[in-house]
């Protein structure tokens, strides 16, 4: 009798500290050897000449989600963008339970619920808090016990923006339930000011997506997260860092020894503002929030990546249509046509699939980064801020068999016609990348292979998180005064 349903055999297994010539045994979708030699499986894959890394955890995507502009449901279901994240060498993704409008909270976390069984990778999900009512302050700490260990809060769009006394109110109750939470950091009033402005100059085209918030509304609003959160002691992570000046509040933080997380997202490393200035409304196809900047924040970011003060890249997939309504949403980048000015655009690009391609020949192939560096950025960081290491985020016995073998030398033209998402367009059309993953695992079964999606709906599971020492407090206070004990 075999000793394992599957061995990965003669590939370079590459983690976010090592790289070694082995074969990887798996059985019972679970990682249990990895050395030279193993004895035969009952299923084979040669992996030889290339790369056998960790499946790619997305901390943070947008699945089956209302518009936080026209609340309608963006374009993908949990099978198409589950399906569309392993293709592109993603196993795992952290999406939103949002706090829908008219619903109590533990409702519409157990619709999202119903939706997400559609999976066909694991899953987790950050709740989406809009109003920290009453309901919502006694519903949270049964949520996080049941395993939501993440709380998302907007700092901006009048739909979801929380004021600072709300983000200190979740942030306390966070701290004390032994949560984590994640920050969409801009600051609200100076983007609907210079909005407004803009559209009084007459200023609506795409291109004026990027000057309604210039960095300076992420600087000013990352520094003022990093101050509430060093005055409660509480870790938390600013989502999608984009310019050089919002990654030095957060290095100058982290040199004062506070917890403070940061990541930006693929589109921060490739696209910029100019994207947007395109002709027949095409730029609203590069619109997102916060806006893409200049090749000069491009390189600083890449900088801070390797030094760490960035610690991840996610997709921030927010997928909307831009020319052809599907049945499952109607929503589209231009409802009002090729005039559709910038404020009425829904933010967010797709990226599911592309995400990790993009960080590979960005960084890997384009000399910025190392391979243990791509599987730190894509997978293993994540998984151990977000409570998913060692399950996730690495090979080693124990693990969950979620695995990407990569063709490093692999060329591929980027095209719509060849992705697995539900939208019709991708901002990548035509770009050229080396490094492809070619078949990924998900618990040891082959979910995607040669460019085709061969797993099934409802393969995913949810994943409950625990509560974990990696984003506890440090017990540092700014003054003699505990405020959580009550005492100094």
């Amino acid at each position: 009798m075999a000793e394992f349903d599957t061995v990965i055999r003669g590939g370079l297994v590459a983690t976010a500290s090592d790289i070694m010539l082995a074969d990887v045994g798996i059985q019972g979708g679970v990682v249990t050897a990895v050395a030279k030699n193993l004895p035969a499986g009952r299923n084979e894959i040669d992996a030889q000449g290339k790369y056998v890394m960790p499946g790619g955890v997305d901390s943070h995507c947008h699945i089956e989600q209302p518009s936080s502009i026209s609340g309608k449901m963006n374009a993908d279901t949990f099978l198409t963008g589950t399906r569309s994240a392993a293709c592109g060498g993603t196993t795992s993704v952290i999406c939103f339970s949002p706090q829908r409008v008219g619903w109590k909270l533990a409702d519409s976390t157990a619709d999202y619920h119903e939706r997400a069984k559609k999976a066909a990778i694991d899953y987790t999900f950050h709740l989406i808090v809009n109003d920290p009512n009453d309901d919502v302050m006694e519903t949270l700490p049964s949520l996080i016990a049941d395993g939501h260990r993440s709380i998302k809060i907007f700092m901006t769009y009048d739909s979801n923006r929380v004021t600072d006394d709300g983000v200190l109110k979740l942030m306390a109750l966070a701290r004390e339930n032994e949560a984590f939470m994640v920050l969409h950091a801009e600051h609200h009033d100076m983007i609907k000011w210079q909005t407004e402005r803009l559209l009084a100059a007459g200023l609506t085209d795409a291109k004026y997506h990027a000057w309604s918030k210039p960095g300076v509304v992420e600087r000013e609003a990352v520094h003022r997260v990093i101050s509430m959160s060093e005055l409660l002691d509480f870790p938390c992570q600013i989502f999608h860092v984009t310019c050089a000046e919002a990654a030095e509040e957060i290095h100058r933080a982290q040199q004062r020894g506070v917890k403070i997380f940061g990541e930006t997202c693929a589109q921060y490393l490739t696209l910029t503002a100019d994207d947007m200035d395109r002709a027949n409304g095409e730029g609203a196809k590069y619109v997102c929030s916060p806006s893409p900047r200049t090749p000069a924040d491009i390189e600083a970011l890449w900088g801070y990546l390797k030094t760490g003060v960035l610690g991840m890249v996610s997709s921030d997939h927010a997928p909307t249509n831009f020319a052809v309504a599907s049945e499952h949403s109607s929503d589209l980048k231009l409802p009002d046509g090729p005039g559709t000015p910038f404020p009425k655009i829904p933010n967010g690009l797709p990226g599911l699939e592309t995400r990790l391609p993009l960080l590979f020949n960005e960084g890997v192939t384009g000399g910025r980064i190392d391979i243990s560096q791509f599987v730190a950025l894509s997978s293993t960081n994540p998984a151990k801020l977000f409570g998913l290491y060692p399950k996730k985020g690495t090979i080693a016995p124990g693990s969950d068999a979620d695995i990407a073998i990569w063709d490093p030398t692999k060329q591929v033209t980027i095209r719509q016609a060849d992705l697995h998402h539900a939208i019709d367009y991708t901002p990548y059309e035509g770009w050229q990348v080396t490094g492809w993953p070619v078949t990924t695992l998900s618990r040891g079964k082959v979910v995607a292979d040669g460019g085709d999606f061969v797993g099934e709906a409802g393969h995913g599971q949810f994943l409950a998180r625990a509560p974990y020492d990696y984003i506890k407090p440090r017990g540092v206070f700014p003054s003699p005064f505990d405020p959580f004990a009550g005492q100094s």
